[in-house]
């Protein structure tokens, strides 16, 4: 049976492997053989897209893992990840067998798998394997992945590694994208993570695939010589041990494999021709400690003639990897050049290795290989994320724009964090928790504390100083003050400030009603009950609308006193028909639609004004009340007593009378000294008369209700646009 994931074998990083804590896999007592047998009778019978045996392939890529130092349990993880892909719930079947963190890595390497193979099958499909935007970009898709645990490296290398080992032994064609990948992503990330051994043997094959004529060119030049160079290599080596040993010195004297690939980009890169390549003869020297690596290249350049502008000290000065070697190139009596490493053990195991070494230190316990102690995982982390980042910058070279966005920290725990870039502490604290958010304080980063509003850089490490209780500040929200550069942290503050308004808007409601039932002596009535049957689910929900004064009291009051009963249809129209002419709304008029001289009274709930369209309700002894057609209180008693609605509409004031009315002006502010008198002189200087205030401040928010006089509605919004530009006023609105 066919797979239908492409490379389901080889793409095994994990975007988050353990999401809280990063826990290394458990060691469990033989893990490496049950992981076996769980997963054989599933994927025994199963191919790869590429044509290679599912459990041949997990089988390869344990031993591809073993060699690079990796344990049982990360063994037993690669047979576990293509076991997944046959199970209905792989997440709670692998927990229970091997535990949370198999499952977690087994699941989410498969969802990685599936988003890298659309990635290159689109950049396939586009011609974009060559795009050096399309490379960095499937950098940038697994630098967190591979950040979180070094596990997830490994098991990436190692199943690429086996694949292109496969095509290579079957002589068939590469899918196109797999090997260009391989040279352009995965060897450099090797390469970065100072695993040699992968990176070179991954170079070659790639090359191999990518360049046949000119990788069987090469390796026709070495296959020319290759006998007579071993031969003179081999007794250099043992010239050289013996003469070593004699001085003192301990070695261990090898010769270093050739690698094709190496080859052909020196004589790229400096326009060399074959025999011009220095490192074609080459020897590495181990010796016991660092003494003895400067005793053993004073002898060598005693006994032959050093090419001086050759030599380097990477063990004064290691690679940015953590490479440490000494490197010389001497000629020999006949003027051929040779070139010679020298190194200690543990140096030629993190050669070989890099970072994987220190997992095998780490398993070797807290004395490690050759006395040489194990990282600590935190600063293993931190030198992975440096690593990351600085492969990260040379792939995007001067393009300074395909990375401009993204920003990685690391927590003190050494999880890995994602920000835009620009971000300030504020952000990261947001981004590891809003709570941890809002209780911001202070912040430590790289060890030392700074302001707030200091923007990170890649690779530092930021501790949070929080206090124990508390909101953000309002300051974050300004943006010339620079606190927070990312949209999800600013949406959080927002939120958080939002909450704490509805909150004092629900207990000006809770005041305003319980007031109202004091006064109606109904304070045994319960408030659930209230608001249900004022067509809330809730208390606090009524609450929130009387509090920003969108639901009149009277509305409430009409609730809690209804009418004895409905009047009849007969009843209704001989009020329109017989009763006697009443005077009209003081100083204006509405006109009832085919009935003279009824009374008419504009209702307070929400005070009506021209042009507002108006409906009419006959009530009981008052005459037609006139509301605003969209008034909430009116459609709630229409809903009671539809046979009242009467048609009106607004009347022409009489020649020389200026009609006005009244009207209610709802304003927020933030509470200071003088606001209530600059908002009153802005209704002073328009010419609007203000016949009543009401205000109420809590917490520092000031709730005012205006009573105005207006002859026209949409004037006020004019002069409403000039109260919200006084100082402190957050909203000014018609009620």
């Amino acid at each position: 049976m066919k797979s239908h994931a492409a490379e389901q074998g080889e793409a095994l990083a994990v975007p988050e492997l353990v999401a809280a804590a990063e826990q290394a896999l458990p060691q469990q007592a033989n893990a490496l053989a049950r992981a076996r047998a769980f997963a054989e009778p599933l994927i025994a019978g199963e191919t790869l897209d590429t044509g290679e045996n599912t459990l041949a392939h997990a089988d390869a890529v344990a031993d591809i893992l073993k060699s690079m130092g990796g344990s049982e349990a990360m063994q037993a993880a690669s047979y576990l990840v293509y076991a997944s892909h046959h199970l209905n719930k792989p997440q709670e079947v692998i927990a229970k067998a091997f535990g949370e963190s198999y499952a977690a890595l087994a699941v989410e390497t498969n969802k990685l798998v599936r988003v890298q193979q659309q990635a290159r099958g689109a950049q396939v499909s586009a011609h974009l394997v060559d795009d050096p935007r399309a490379q960095t970009e499937n950098v940038r898709k697994m630098l967190l992945a591979f950040s979180r645990d070094l596990r997830v490296v490994m098991l990436r290398l190692a199943s690429r590694l086996r694949t292109l080992r496969y095509f290579a032994a079957t002589k068939q064609p590469v899918p196109p994208g797999v090997a260009q990948e391989a040279l352009t992503v995965f060897a450099p990330l090797a390469n970065r993570l100072g695993i040699w051994q992968v990176k070179w043997e991954m170079e070659d094959l790639a090359f191999r695939f990518l360049e046949p004529e000119t990788y069987k060119s090469v390796a026709r030049w070495l296959d020319e010589k290759r006998v007579e160079r071993e031969e003179y290599v081999e007794q250099l080596r043992r010239e050289l041990e013996a003469d070593l040993k004699a001085q003192g010195i301990q070695a261990q004297v090898h010769g270093r494999p050739k690698h094709i690939y190496s080859i052909v980009k020196k004589m790229r890169g400096k326009s060399l021709d074959f025999e011009q390549v220095l490192d074609v003869r080459a020897l590495r020297v181990i010796v016991p400690d660092v003494k003895d690596c400067y005793a053993a290249l004073a002898w060598v350049h005693a006994r032959f003639s050093p090419i001086l502008e050759a030599f380097d000290d990477y063990i004064a000065r290691p690679k940015p990897n953590g490479y440490q070697s000494l490197h010389t190139v001497v000629r020999d009596g006949a003027g051929r050049p040779i070139e010679i490493q020298i190194r200690t053990q543990p140096m030629h195991e993190h050669a070989e290795h890099g970072v994987a070494a220190h997992w095998a230190y780490k398993e070797a316990g807290q004395k490690g290989y050759s006395g040489v102690s194990a990282s600590s995982e935190y600063d293993t982390k931190i030198a992975v994320l440096r690593q990351l980042l600085a492969w990260e910058r040379d792939l995007a070279g001067g393009d300074q724009g395909l990375f401009e966005d993204s920003i990685y920290v690391l927590t003190p725990q050494a999880s890995i964090v994602e920000l835009p870039r620009g971000a300030t502490p504020v952000d990261f604290a947001y981004s590891v928790h809003t709570n941890l958010g809002h209780r911001c304080r202070g912040a430590r980063v790289d060890g030392a504390m700074v302001p707030l509003n200091t923007p990170l850089r890649n690779g530092q490490t930021v501790e949070i100083v929080a206090a124990k209780e508390g909101g953000p500040s309002r300051d974050w929200l300004n943006t010339d003050l620079g606190f927070l550069a990312s949209h999800r942290a600013r949406s959080k503050v927002r939120a958080w400030f939002n909450e704490q308004q509805r909150h004092a808007t629900v207990a000006r409601g809770r005041e305003l009603v319980e007031r109202l039932l004091q006064r109606e002596g109904r304070t045994a009535m319960k408030l659930d009950d209230l608001a249900v049957k004022m067509g809330f689910k809730s208390a606090e929900d009524l609450f929130a609308v009387v509090g920003k004064d969108e639901l009149s009291l009277r509305s409430i009051e009409v609730v809690l006193n209804p009418p004895a009963e409905a009047p009849s249809e007969d009843e209704v129209l001989l009020a329109r028909k017989s009763r006697p002419a009443q005077p009209k709304s003081p100083k204006g008029g509405v006109l009832v639609v085919g009935v003279d001289s009824l009374m008419t009274q504009l209702a307070k709930c929400c005070k009506p004004a021209p042009p507002d369209r108006i409906s009419g309700f006959v009530t009981r002894g008052k005459g037609v009340s006139i509301h605003r057609s969209d008034c909430a209180s009116f459609h709630q008693i229409v809903a009671r007593n539809p046979e009242r609605v009467i048609e009106v509409e607004w009347g022409q004031p009489k020649a020389g009378e200026a009609a006005v009315y009244p009207v209610d002006v709802f304003i927020e502010a933030t509470d200071r000294q003088g606001l209530l008198r600059d908002i009153s002189e802005v209704f002073a200087k328009e010419k609007m008369n203000v016949i009543g205030v009401q205000t109420q401040s809590v917490k520092g928010t000031a709730w005012m209700t205006f009573t105005v006089e207006i002859a026209d509605s949409q004037r006020l919004g004019k002069v409403l646009a000039v109260v919200r530009e006084v100082k402190g006023v957050n909203a000014a609105r018609r009620r």
